[in-house]
């Protein structure tokens, strides 16, 4: 039976949303110090209760040595690393339910990402102690237990701010990509070596997360994991999509809800070398109850209603909901040709950006985001308020 945007969706361990369609997790550059939701936070989040039937909040990191990552200068990453967050964690998880749809927490731990920790003159810790643009110090097996714990931690907070799942960030040059490359990760314990070594820590995070879901949470509680397919940098290979899919064969024994691939190219991507797609490589893998959730390029509902008969069971949609923040809404009730799909400054107030995202899709280079369709029109606006801070 051919997949419908509008389709009911009911995953492996009971959670259900009401329709094929996800919000992309995407930073707001809104975050006070310490990673703690501001004003503009909630006002962006509470903008798109209606975006999607699952609504993927930005990365949170679980560790204080996590984060923050983010531009210098610019609005801080959100945490989730101490009790002290639950309270700005509880008013985005009101803001997202409010219409009936469901909120999803992204965990996260930034790795040698976390500038913000050298900014604030601290040690950045990683697998290895690969010298970036600042020192990164290695980890001992100590200090990844603790991790692998804040990750559980961050869990059980997640399911008491009322949540109704996790996604797991195992992407984007993270910290768990960054156990799983060999070009970030030269140990030689337990930790690092062999592709089964490599693997150990993100099924170790994956297992404690399920050790905490199946204690304290409710019913339905979902738990996903993102992953970038590969990572290919020109000569510099730390995984192609061979290595990736015996990752998630492993992850998927334990029961996860659903598998989101990271997709920079686009939702129809390919490796170089396969006509097949990355979707198609994945599903190869995914057992029938783990639901495959793909993201890439969609502003409209032609290409997202293309992306779920084709290539996924959801499709996740980032900049579109960036642009407009019913787009769920807007196709269930038919009225999927007035979604926009271009920034202008008449739908500013709509779009209900954090000042940080105004800021950052206002610049000629969108901080390396692809541009925004549309983005000339609101050059002007660009005040570099943040930019003058750096």
């Amino acid at each position: 039976m051919e997949n419908k945007l509008t389709d009911r969706v009911v995953f492996r361990n009971g959670g259900v949303v009401g329709n094929r369609i996800a919000m992309a997790p995407m930073q707001t550059h809104s975050g006070a110090k310490g990673g703690f939701v501001t004003e503009d936070t909630i006002n962006y989040y509470s903008a798109r209760s209606k975006a999607a039937g699952l609504l993927i909040t930005e990365f949170h990191y679980v560790s204080e040595h996590g984060g923050p990552c983010y531009v210098p200068g610019y609005p801080e990453q959100l945490g989730i690393y101490s009790d002290e967050h639950l309270a700005g964690a509880k008013k985005i998880t009101q803001e997202l339910k409010k219409d009936g749809n469901k909120a999803i927490l992204q965990i996260h731990h930034g790795g040698r990402m976390a500038v913000g920790r050298y900014l604030n003159g601290k040690d950045v810790v990683a697998p290895s102690s690969l010298f970036r643009n600042y020192p990164v110090r290695e980890l001992t097996e100590e200090e990844i237990e603790e991790i692998i714990k804040d990750f559980g931690r961050a869990t059980r907070r997640a399911i008491e701010a009322g949540f109704d799942g996790v996604e797991i960030h195992g992407a984007n040059h993270y910290l768990l990509q960054q156990f799983f490359s060999v070009l970030t990760n030269r140990r030689e314990d337990k930790w690092g070596g062999t592709l089964e070594k490599r693997m150990a820590f993100p099924l170790a995070v994956v297992s404690e997360v399920k050790r905490v879901v199946a204690e304290y949470a409710p019913k339905g509680f979902i738990v996903g994991y993102r992953i970038s397919p590969e990572e290919i940098h020109g000569s510099d290979i730390g995984y192609t999509y061979r290595e990736s899919t015996r990752l998630i064969a492993e992850v998927v024994k334990q029961e996860l809800d659903y598998i989101h691939l990271s997709l920079w190219d686009g939702y129809a991507s390919t490796p170089g070398d396969t006509d097949k797609s990355y979707a198609e490589l994945y599903k190869e893998v995914l057992d029938e109850k783990t639901k495959l959730v793909i993201v890439g390029g969609i502003f409209n509902e032609e290409d997202a209603r293309n992306a779920i008969e084709q290539y996924a069971d959801i499709i996740a949609i980032g900049r579109g909901t960036l642009l407009d923040p019913q787009f769920a809404k807007k196709v269930e009730d038919g009225k999927g040709n007035t979604i926009l799909n271009k920034i202008s400054p008449d739908i500013l107030d709509y779009v209900q950006w954090t000042l940080g995202l105004k800021e950052v899709f206002s610049r000629d280079d969108s901080l390396g985001l692809p541009s925004l369709p549309g983005r000339e029109s609101i050059g002007h606006l660009h005040t570099g308020c943040f930019d003058e801070r750096k």
